[in-house]
C-alpha cells in the first residue's frame, strides 16, 4: 500500500507533506521520517508534516524535523501545509488550524500565504545577542559580513554551548540592509545545518530589531537566502509584540508516492 505525499517549498524552506486525515502514517518511527528527509537516500527536506482532522478548527499541523523527530513550530510549514489545505480543498482562502504551539490563522492571496504567529512577550536582550521564542526557541546576533560566515560552524557552536546545551536553540545571524530590511542566515536545529530560509526565525529577527532600537517600523522585510519575506506587527506599550503575521510565497514542487 502507498500514500501520496507532495514536496513543497517556502522561500527554500521545503517540506515533504502528507494528507494523514486517514491516520495510516506511522508517526513513531523516527528512523523513517528522517530517511524520507534524506537529500541523498530519500526525498529530502528540512522537515516533514501531517496534515490531520480537527475536531474545532480547518486541520491540525503535525510537524517533525529532518531528524525524524517532532519539533516545536514551523512557521514556513505552517504557510506551505495552508497552501496544500487549499489545493486539497479542505479551505478557501482562509483557514484556522492548531500546531504544537496552539491555533494559527492563515490567509492564501495569489500565492501568497499569510500566517498569523503567537503573541510575544518575552525577549531577553544581552551584550551580543537577543533570545525570544516565536513558536520555536531563538538565538539573534548581529554580525558583520554575513555573506562570508561560516554558519554551519558557528550555528553549531551556538546551539550545543551555553546556556542552550542539549535542549539547543535555532540561531540566526542578521546584518542590516536598510531601516526596514534585514540580511538573514539561519541554523535549524533538527536539521543541524544552515536552511535556505526559517519562518519562526525571521519572526525573531524581525521582533528583535525592533526591541533593541535597530528599527522604528512595523513592517519589515528579512533577505534570506531563499528569497524575502515580510514580518508585520503590532509593537505594544507595554513591549509586547502582538499581531503578528509571517508573509511570503508556498509552492508546491511536485507529487510523489511511499510505501506506508
Amino acid at each position: 500500500m502507498t500514500l501520496d505525499f507532495y514536496k513543497y517549498q517556502g522561500t527554500g524552506n521545503d517540506f515533504i507533506i502528507i494528507d494523514n486525515r486517514s491516520l495510516l502514517f506511522d508517526k513513531t518511527n523516527i528512523n523513517n521520517i528522517a530517511n524520507l528527509c534524506d537529500r541523498r537516500f530519500g526525498i529530502g527536506a528540512d522537515g516533514l508534516i501531517l496534515l490531520e482532522n480537527h475536531p474545532d478548527v480547518d486541520f491540525k499541523m503535525v510537524y517533525f524535523n529532518a531528524d525524524g523527530k517532532q519539533s516545536s513550530m514551523c512557521g514556513n510549514g505552517g504557510r506551505c501545509i495552508s497552501a496544500f489545505a487549499s489545493f486539497l480543498g479542505i479551505i478557501d482562502n482562509e483557514a484556522t488550524f492548531e500546531a504544537i504551539d496552539g491555533l494559527h490563522k492563515a490567509k492564501i492571496d495569489n500565492g501568497i500565504v499569510s500566517l498569523q504567529m503567537n503573541d510575544v512577550d518575552a525577549i531577553q536582550s544581552f551584550e551580543n545577542h537577543t533570545f525570544l521564542d516565536t513558536g520555536s526557541p531563538h538565538h539573534v546576533e548581529l554580525v558583520e559580513n554575513l555573506k562570508a560566515l561560516d554558519v554551519k560552524l558557528k550555528g553549531r557552536e551556538i546551539r550545543y554551548g551555553e546556556p542552550y546545551n542539549a535542549a539547543g536553540a535555532n540561531v540566526n545571524f542578521v546584518s542590516a540592509v536598510d531601516d526596514s530590511t534585514f540580511a538573514v542566515r539561519t541554523y535549524e536545529r533538527g536539521v543541524e545545518d544552515e536552511t535556505l530560509s526559517c519562518g519562526t526565525g525571521v519572526t525573531a529577527v524581525a521582533i528583535a530589531m525592533h526591541k533593541t532600537g535597530k528599527t522604528k517600523s512595523q513592517n519589515i522585510t528579512l533577505d534570506t537566502e531563499g528569497g524575502p519575506l515580510k514580518i508585520t506587527f503590532k509593537a505594544n506599550t507595554d513591549g509586547t509584540y502582538s499581531d503578528v503575521w509571517l508573509i511570503g510565497p508556498a509552492v508546491q514542487v511536485f507529487k510523489g508516492e511511499i510505501p506506508c
